[in-house]
């Protein structure tokens, strides 16, 4: 008789219904002696031919676990001392790791589905499917390239960073990178520019236009700049003043009754046929002169009648195609070219290296007509492409306010004002008192981070650090003159309450305000008072006084006061 000890049963109770035959055979033809090699190389055998087999056939389908395994596999051991023919076992298969991420990418889909839908005020103007969410996959996808171009991007101080890009990336990609590079503040206000020095053009890439394929046809000499353009999506957010109605064909036909969002509808839609008309000054081709006449901007293109304010086809002659052209304002001023006003701009073909002949220099009357031109230029031209593009960073940021919420600790919220001025402390109960010590606080702090950061060793005069503390902010410009602080505001988007501060050409010790409003820049002078020996800035002739130049801004920041509208978007000007 042959005997097992109980380690050799113990082994055959966990090994799989495959092997038991193989380990009992074993275990009855050999004496007390077992041969273990013989049985090692008998299981190894049975077990590449039992998952061969598996491989071979299609197992059936077993609700899976977390780790991949079949929900019935830890039976086996169970049911090994019944005979084999009642055991229909669904065994364990090994899960491919492909497999396994799968299953990521499918949870991690659920988990972005799951997010609140950001709604279309459009959705008759989406895609076929007529979706009323904009999605951030609404642009036409583009194909993978992994082959790298190298772009240089200039600032305005004139200082170029080179850049390896590969060829899909858009300029929206390109300006987040830079932000990133340069360590920004992205609020979605940064934009790329085409500028052409020797010819005096410039303009902002749309969000969704590629790098490379602008830079095959710029010039040797042009560059691109980075810089803050605040006026890009203006008009989604007020769109009549960027189209008067006298401008628009259509509202007058409709006794001025359209609203805004009607008026946005028709501009993106590409059923309705909206239409721009006015008189621009035109400059001859091959001529220094220029010339009035009557224009039409339509989806077809740019025409201009031969016959007064007339529209039949037989009187209009087509000026610029949108498709194969692109709009640019004119920085050379009006002296260079001739121009009977300063509010020239210019219509370039996509590809052409930019000759003078080629151009079609245009002029309008004031500033708001020539807004309305280019506007309606590039909504003509992409429609509602250009409406993705500026919902895509308000989509983000809704997204992101679900998990950016600031979370207080418990700490936090048991803190009370205190006020340790007198022998002993006392907790403010009043909020107003509370706020205006706060207030005091941050002044003082402010002071002294702003003494450090001027690198001052030795205790400053209070007037003397007054006077120069302003210095460090990104919208103080120095001593510029009032022709360049229009030339940074009309840059950056003349914008209701686009400002930048100065030193005055007429005062030396006295300051200007630079600000915009309703596309019109106005100035400010900033005049020094002396009171009890110290020196105060004012705005309002000694009505309303201020320390210093940085305490100012930030009370027209709140408080209109005398100011048309507040201090709302700083001038910056930041090196690469």
């Amino acid at each position: 008789m042959t005997f097992a000890s109980p380690r050799m049963i113990q082994l055959s109770a966990v090994l799989h219904p495959e092997l038991q035959g193989c380990y009992e055979r074993h275990i009855l033809s050999c004496a007390d002696d077992v041969d273990l090699e013989a049985l090692v190389n008998d299981m190894n055998s049975s077990l590449e031919s039992l998952y061969s087999t598996c491989s071979s056939q299609q197992t059936e389908s077993a609700p899976l676990l977390h780790n991949g395994q079949n929900s019935c596999s830890h039976h086996h051991h169970i049911q090994h001392n019944q005979p084999r023919q009642q055991t229909s076992l669904r065994r364990s298969q090994p899960m491919h790791i492909l497999a396994f991420r799968r299953l990521q990418v499918e949870e991690q889909q659920l988990r972005t589905s799951s997010l609140p839908a950001i709604p279309n005020p459009f959705p008759e103007l989406c895609s076929p499917a007529s979706s009323p969410v904009l999605s951030p996959g609404s642009l036409p996808p583009r194909e993978p390239s992994s082959d790298k171009y190298i772009v240089k991007i200039f600032s305005e101080d004139g200082i170029g960073k080179v850049v390896e890009i590969p060829a899909d990336m858009t300029a929206r990609d390109l300006c987040q990178l830079l932000v990133y590079k340069s360590h920004l503040v992205d609020d979605n206000k940064w934009s790329l520019v085409e500028h052409h020095p020797l010819l005096g053009l410039e303009r902002c890439l749309e969000d969704h236009e590629l790098v490379v394929q602008v830079q095959a046809f710029m010039n040797s000499d042009s560059r691109f700049l980075f810089r803050k353009n605040y006026a890009k999506y203006e008009f989604f957010r007020n769109p009549l003043t960027f189209f008067p109605e006298h401008m628009v064909a259509w509202c007058q036909e409709s006794d001025h009754t359209i609203p805004p969002s009607q008026l946005l509808q028709n501009f993106l839609s590409t059923s309705s046929c909206p239409e721009i008309q006015g008189h621009l000054y035109m400059k001859e081709v091959g001529r220094k002169s220029w010339k009035k006449v009557y224009m039409f901007l339509r989806r077809s293109g740019l025409y201009c009648s031969t016959k007064g304010t007339s529209k039949e086809p037989r009187h209009l002659q087509l000026l610029a195609d949108l498709e194969e052209s692109n709009i640019f304002t004119v920085t050379l001023g009006k002296k260079h070219h001739g121009a009977p006003t300063d509010y020239h701009f210019c219509i370039k073909p996509n590809k052409t290296r930019g000759e003078m002949k080629e151009l079609r220099m245009l002029c309008a009357e004031d500033e708001q007509s020539r807004t309305c031109w280019m506007t309606a230029f590039r909504l003509f031209k992409y429609g509602i492409v250009l409406y993705q593009n500026y919902g895509v960073p308000q989509q983000t940021k809704t997204l992101l306010s679900h998990f950016s919420a600031p979370v207080r600790s418990v700490s936090e919220n048991s803190l009370v004002a205190m006020d340790f001025s007198g022998r002993i402390g006392r907790v403010i109960d009043n909020p107003v008192e509370a706020q205006s010590a706060a207030m005091e606080e941050g002044l003082v702090w402010r002071r002294k981070t702003r003494m450090h950061i001027l690198g001052s060793h030795s205790p400053l005069h209070h007037s003397s650090l007054n006077s120069v503390i302003h210095i460090a902010q990104l919208w103080f410009y120095g001593r510029i003159t009032r022709e360049e602080s229009h030339r940074i505001i009309h840059q950056q988007g003349q914008v209701d309450g686009l400002f930048l501060l100065r030193v005055s050409q007429s005062n030396p010790k006295a300051y200007v305000l630079t600000l915009c409003h309703h596309q019109k820049i106005k100035h400010f002078q900033i005049l020094p008072c002396e009171e009890d020996g110290q020196v105060f800035f004012s705005l309002d002739d000694g009505v309303t006084k201020f320390t210093d130049l940085i305490q100012l801004v930030e009370f027209y920041q709140l408080n209109r006061g005398v100011l048309p509208c507040k201090l709302k978007h700083p001038c910056t000007v930041v090196a690469l």
